[in-house]
């Protein structure tokens, strides 16, 4: 029954949970520890998943009734591997999902940096603008444009004239604080491993809540950035007036710009209201997340490799 139990538990963890984890919107009290929340539902749907594959093909070669030894019968050793490959194909869908996905995405970001490097309009001020003018690149573009192009040690914080033109000193201040806090906390990795596990997933069972959700989380945590650095209500204001901005950003960047009408009102909701630490409800979600990690691996994992290794002996 085990890997019953463990096929049950990855089904629910890769479809319903998530749709549950979106309606809580208390979580967005607590971003970075939502985040985890997040990360340890969809790394435990994947062990629970290879899990469920590598306990039925156990049990089809455990003897009913004989805890002693195995059956070796042929069919029996046909339908194990036939579970083990499959299993095995399970793996390495998500492994190739993740690999390639991760080397799409960099190829696609340092094309976009040699183009944005390209395109720059090199008698704008970014030295005026920021302490990393190296990394700061201004197109000359009417519309307003303000996002990021993560790398490590390569990354680029893009602008263009309109942004210029519609911020002021405070709201620049604030836009770049936030694209700053993608490229240090490195949120172009969360974005990766949820997409990445999107991807590998069957359509049958795969929610794009976690993606879109998570997408939103780390919004906040930049906004949060932004608010210490400059202040709620510049961050606010530059949010209002980057509302077209998102239309025009690549998909392989990240941006202050919100994704939609509902995103840009939670996340002015969130800069209107106190930003208090949260620390008892942060450490609720912690120990949810560990639970939800923990607990299936000791309640159906650790019972079936106990009882494997008995019989192997």
């Amino acid at each position: 029954m085990t890997q019953l139990a463990l096929g049950m538990l990855a089904v629910v963890l890769a479809a319903p949970v998530p749709v549950l984890l979106g309606r809580a919107r208390f979580l967005t009290q607590v971003p970075r520890a939502a985040v985890v929340l997040w990360q340890a539902v969809a790394v435990a749907a994947v062990l629970a998943a290879l899990g469920a594959g590598l306990a039925f093909a156990f049990a089809l070669v455990t003897p009913h009734g004989r805890p002693g030894g195995l059956d070796l019968g042929a069919p029996r050793i046909l339908a194990h591997l036939v579970v083990l490959a499959f299993t095995a194909v399970v793996a390495a869908r998500l492994g190739w999902a993740l690999a390639s996905h991760a080397h799409g995405v960099r190829a696609m970001r340092r094309r976009h940096r040699e183009l944005v490097d390209l395109l720059a309009d090199g008698g704008s001020s970014a030295g005026s603008m920021t302490a990393d003018p190296a990394q700061v690149r201004v197109l000359g573009e009417p519309v307003p444009l303000a996002y990021c192009v993560p790398a490590r040690g390569a990354h680029r914080v893009v602008l263009s004239t309109g942004t210029l033109r519609e911020l002021g000193a405070g709201e620049l201040a604030a836009v770049l604080a936030h694209e700053r806090a993608h490229v240090r906390a490195r949120h172009d990795l969360v974005v990766e491993l949820f997409t990445a596990m999107w991807i590998a997933f069957p359509h049958g069972v795969r929610s794009a809540d976690a993606l879109r959700h998570v997408r939103t989380l780390i919004e906040l945590l930049a906004d949060d950035a932004a608010r210490q650095v400059a202040g709620a209500v510049p961050m606010a204001r530059a949010l209002v007036r980057l509302a077209d901005a998102r239309r025009e950003s690549p998909g392989v960047a990240l941006g202050a710009a919100p994704d939609a009408t509902a995103d840009a009102l939670l996340r002015l909701d969130r800069l209107a209201a106190d930003l208090s630490p949260h620390r008892a409800l942060a450490a609720g979600v912690y120990a949810a997340a560990a639970a939800v990690f923990v607990l299936p691996t000791a309640m159906l994992a650790l019972p079936w490799l106990v009882h494997a290794l008995e019989v192997l002996r």
